[in-house]
């Protein structure tokens, strides 16, 4: 089963400019998680599932209090973060920066981890 989070949109201090530190930026956040969900299609409870109000808000958590230069570094925090949940086989994130470049709508990298089997 899939479970995707898409367009989370947030604030936060990222980047390496001077400026950077001291402005909020947006941030757009897609995460993508592969997990057995057989037991939640059966069961229909919440706690048989990926909790994903819980897992949005610990994103939010993680990326509203981060002070990271690099998105690179935001996007592997909350990909680990994310990895701490045993049921999770695979996941992937990608952060968009908005407006990081003049000419561009934006810039994003994007990192992907699965459990070795």
């Amino acid at each position: 089963m899939k479970i995707k989070i898409k367009n989370l949109r947030l604030r936060t201090i990222i980047g390496a400019n001077e400026w950077e530190r001291h402005v909020l930026q947006d941030v757009v956040i897609n995460v993508k998680l592969e997990w057995d969900g057989g037991n939640a299609a059966k069961s229909d409870k919440l706690e048989d599932t990926i909790d994903y109000k819980k897992l949005s808000k610990e994103i939010i958590r993680i990326a509203e209090n981060s002070k990271f230069q690099l998105i690179e570094s935001l996007a592997k925090r909350i990909l680990d973060h994310i990895m701490e949940d045993q049921r999770i086989q695979k996941a992937s994130i990608e952060i968009d920066k908005p407006h990081a470049l003049r000419f561009a709508d934006s810039v994003s990298v994007s990192f992907n981890a699965e459990r070795e089997k």
